[in-house]
């Protein structure tokens, strides 16, 4: 179990400061929905925490396999509905890993990446479509 402390600060932001290691971060509101935008929306950190997960399941399995993923990048575009209820649509994530397309792995890797625990999380109308771009660098995403 994990306790996150949350406190409303007033003006759509909101202080959040993780149990165990007491690190902080805020949300803000953001601009399209009454908010000022200076940080990540409640939102947004659901589109951070799905690239951290995918990341971090891919490491998990490359270090097993002593795989050097360093670069491998991820780029989530989140995608609000048009129409009511507000929520999010779509996660559209392209990863970037400057390994060898070639390597035996990468098909684990891939694996591994829809595997994450927020991806498995997330509900199934959310769009999460992932795109992998192998022997590239994490600059090269459009």
């Amino acid at each position: 179990m994990v306790e996150i402390q949350m406190e409303y600060q007033g003006a759509l932001r909101v202080q959040a400061t993780h149990g165990p290691s007491g690190a902080e971060v805020c949300t803000d509101a953001p601009v399209d929905n009454h908010g000022r935008g200076e940080s990540f929306s409640p939102t947004d950190l659901v589109a951070t925490a799905l690239g951290g997960c995918v990341l971090t399941v891919m490491g998990i399995y490359a270090e097993r396999h002593e795989i050097d993923l360093r670069g491998t990048t991820i780029r989530v575009r989140k995608i609000m509905s048009t129409t009511p209820p507000r929520r999010i649509a779509c996660l559209e994530m392209t990863l970037q890993c400057p390994i060898d397309p070639g390597l035996r792995h990468s098909q684990a890797l891939e694996l591994a990446a829809h595997s994450c625990p927020v991806h498995q999380s997330l509900h199934p109308e959310i769009e999460k479509p992932m795109s992998f771009l192998w022997g590239s660098k994490g600059t090269d995403a459009e």
